[in-house]
């Protein structure tokens, strides 16, 4: 049995059709650094997707800040809403922020959607 504040698998967004479904029908949110898509889904539970491209960084970058992303979702999972997609895309410039601006800037979007 997993703790309550782990990230499972079958939390996180994994497939392109989710990824296409979730940009499409969902609703966007931007940031300096970042843009949030948010889509209702019919599980039980939320679900995060992350994208980062390779205007954001080199790979080391990348990966860190994908990494900073998971950690302020798990961290906040349980105030979001329930049963939703959350897609995370970081925009140019995003790689150089602290794990404390990110979550400051991530908070005021998924915390009250």
């Amino acid at each position: 049995m997993c703790p309550p504040h782990t990230l499972r698998r079958e939390e996180r967004v994994r497939s392109r059709t989710d990824y296409l479904r979730i940009s499409k029908e969902g609703e966007r949110y931007q940031t300096e650094h970042f843009q949030v898509s948010i889509c209702p889904n019919h599980l039980s539970f939320r679900r995060l997707g992350i994208a980062v491209g390779k205007r954001v960084g080199k790979a080391v970058e990348r990966n860190r800040l994908k990494r900073i992303i998971r950690e302020v979702f798990r961290l906040k999972k349980e105030a979001l809403l329930p049963s939703s997609d959350f897609v995370i895309t970081g925009k140019k410039g995003a790689a150089g922020l602290s794990f404390s601006q990110v979550a400051k800037e991530l908070k005021g979007i998924i915390e009250e959607r």
